[in-house]
């Protein structure tokens, strides 16, 4: 089972994809909580190079707290991470699968509710 709901855009930069997912984001419930910019990040700390990586983290809300009420300790598996990677194929957006993600968790309601979630995160990278 995959773990990541995947799409890649040829000839676009990272900026201009970051805008897409963001809105794309935003039209399907779900807000970023959190921006880690890895590239930056690997340079300052570690004074190494590599491609523009962005970890984006997406909440929806309500979805969120459907899943805390169900399993207090699921936080520790949120936000729903959306990473954007410059790759030679062009500029790629991976999401987590929520479903791929909970299946550590024996809670057949909490895993209704990853399934909801897959659903939207997959209606959002298609839209980007």
């Amino acid at each position: 089972m995959s773990y990541t709901l995947d799409r890649t855009f040829d000839g676009a930069s990272i900026a201009d994809i970051e805008a897409r997912t963001r809105d794309a984001l935003s039209k399907a419930g779900f807000g970023v909580l959190t921006e880690i910019d890895v590239k930056a990040t690997m340079k300052k700390k570690l004074d190494k190079d590599m491609p523009g990586y962005l970890i984006l983290g997406a909440c929806n809300p309500n979805m969120a707290w459907q899943a805390i009420g169900m399993e207090p300790k699921v936080g520790a598996m949120l936000p729903c991470n959306v990473i954007l990677r410059e790759t030679e194929g062009g500029i790629e957006v991976s999401a987590i699968d929520p479903q791929a993600s909970m299946t550590a968790i024996d809670n057949a309601d909490l895993k209704a509710v990853a399934g909801q979630v897959r659903s939207m995160l997959a209606d959002a990278i298609a839209a980007i």
